[in-house]
């Protein structure tokens, strides 16, 4: 009679329909030392229950969040500081003539120096484009490749064959 209410409760159990006290009957059951042959199967699992409810978590679990860091006070702090640059670095009219470097009072020697510099920038833009001649070649390859697309498309047309 014990043996087949046990039977009826695994099945209630698998199901999902047992409620708690009737758990606790098969927990009972199959943790006590006179379990029938035929559900030994189950001890196993009944007894990895028991040992379960015993296991407790030991690690620290962290409470404090991380800070974030609030980006939009370094752009506040940022504009604010250009403001101050820009307000106390006003240069004074009176002494621009100390801080104009490099200016000429002959307009023969600007230009001079003028005709030095663009022939200086000449001279390495013309190295530059030397060392890029072999792009010509590149072009070259590139347009014998459209002579095999052309190809392509002629033997699709015989062949009858849509791409």
């Amino acid at each position: 009679m014990v043996l087949n209410n046990i039977e009826k409760l695994l099945e209630k159990y698998e199901n999902g329909e047992t409620s708690l006290k009737e758990e606790q009957v098969l927990k009972n059951y199959f943790t006590s030392d006179t379990v029938a042959p035929n559900l030994e199967m189950y001890k196993p699992m009944f007894a990895y229950f028991l040992g379960n409810r015993q296991e407790q978590f030991t690690k620290d679990v962290p409470l404090k969040t991380k800070r974030i860091f609030n980006y939009k006070w370094i752009s506040v702090a940022a504009v604010v500081v250009l403001m101050l640059g820009f307000y106390f670095n006003k240069p004074i009219v009176s002494s621009y003539q100390e801080y104009a470097y490099g200016t000429y009072s002959e307009p023969e020697e600007a230009l001079n120096e003028l005709s030095n510099s663009l022939a200086m920038i000449s001279s390495h833009f013309n190295k530059g484009t030397s060392t890029v001649g072999y792009l010509n070649e590149v072009n070259k390859g590139t347009s014998t490749l459209g002579y095999l697309n052309e190809i392509e498309n002629t033997t699709s047309i015989i062949f009858k064959t849509n791409k």
